[in-house]
């Protein structure tokens, strides 16, 4: 039997016109960008801060809702900020919120909210599937934010969530507020600096005590009532689609909101606050090293220099001089040293 051949549809111009390419083309883009979304999901990870955007970014989170209402009490701004423990970005910080505190702390009152960034080890994504692979990172974001970071505790005594010492700063809030504060910083300085693994009770008790607080108050809230206001915190964090750390929600009485997310100069923090209230005026202080290690115990290079307004260089001059002159003690560290008064009370 004689088999028919179909005859060929000639390829003409009319077939691929330039619409239909057009067509194909973004609809290759829109797959690849799809692909490329997927790709950064599945990498994200909370403890790989990304510089350039200056986020420790959890991959779960929701958008921010601007619903939540969230206003000023007590004076006429309040920042609601949402940090971690651990988070690296929020150490690359501190020079710029306490520059705010010093300046505008007579109108302007900073809460202090747990994120929870790292839950525990049961993932493996973005390069960092076990503590080890942080040191390294570490060691470049200090570099990148001028402030001393240690990686090694990775390496030497890791952590296996920073839901621990979150609690405990739950539980220092129950007795102060102020101190509450303080004794974050050391657990920072402890983590950041010394390599200490601060899910450990030893290092919780001792930062307590270094803070002025009562640790066997703080255990007993730590073991209780901690808990409940750990898991508000997080709650809140949801209601308010918070990504990653730092967060920071600026409002006033009225619930007017401004935010501020990740790592970003001083100017953009103070540009929030005067879009809240623009008549709030700053306060001048007092740059003498007294003043300011009066108010902050130990300081970086960093943030001796934004508070003294001075340049990196300029600024380490100035505490290595008082240093020789045994006004300061000074603390070297891998990637850095910390400065504390020897004189000032």
């Amino acid at each position: 039997m004689k088999h028919e051949t179909q005859p060929l549809i000639p390829l003409t111009p009319h077939v691929l016109t330039f619409p239909t390419v057009l067509t194909l083309i973004l609809l290759v883009i829109s797959l690849l960008k799809g692909h490329s979304q997927t790709v950064k999901t599945m990498n994200s990870n909370p403890l790989l801060c990304d510089p350039e955007t200056g986020v420790c970014e959890i991959p779960t989170a929701t958008e921010r809702s601007s619903k939540t209402s969230i206003v000023a009490d007590t004076k006429p701004v309040k920042i609601i900020y949402f940090t971690d423990p651990i988070c690296s970005t929020c150490w690359g910080i501190e020079p710029q919120l306490r520059r705010l505190k010093l300046e505008y702390g007579h109108s302007v009152e900073v809460e202090y909210h747990m994120g929870g960034l790292l839950p525990d080890w049961s993932y493996n994504s973005g390069g960092i599937s076990k503590p080890s692979d942080v040191a390294h990172h570490w060691d470049e974001v200090s570099a990148y934010y001028k402030m001393p970071i240690d990686g090694d505790v990775w390496l030497e005594d890791p952590l296996d969530s920073s839901y621990p010492p979150s609690i405990a700063f739950k539980a220092a809030q129950l007795q102060d507020k102020d101190k509450a504060i303080t004794f974050l910083r050391v657990l920072r300085e402890m983590v950041f600096l010394q390599k200490k693994n601060i899910t450990k009770w030893e290092h919780l008790s001792k930062a307590a005590t270094l803070a002025g607080l009562n640790s066997d108050q703080l255990k007993q809230d730590y073991e209780h009532k901690a808990k409940v206001l750990f898991q508000e915190d997080l709650a809140l964090a949801r209601q308010l689609g918070v990504r990653g750390f730092p967060s920071v929600f600026i409002t006033d009485a009225s619930g007017k909101q401004e935010f501020v997310y990740g790592y970003k100069p001083y100017t953009l923090y103070e540009n929030g606050i005067h879009s809240i209230k623009p008549d709030l005026t700053k306060t001048p202080y007092n740059k003498s090293w007294e003043n300011l290690f009066g108010h902050y115990p130990t300081l970086t290079i960093r943030e001796f220099a934004e508070l003294s307004d001075l340049s990196l260089q300029e600024g380490e001059k100035e505490l290595e001089k008082l240093t020789s002159q045994n006004h300061l003690k000074k603390t070297v560290t891998k990637n850095g040293p910390i400065y504390q008064s020897l004189s000032v009370k």
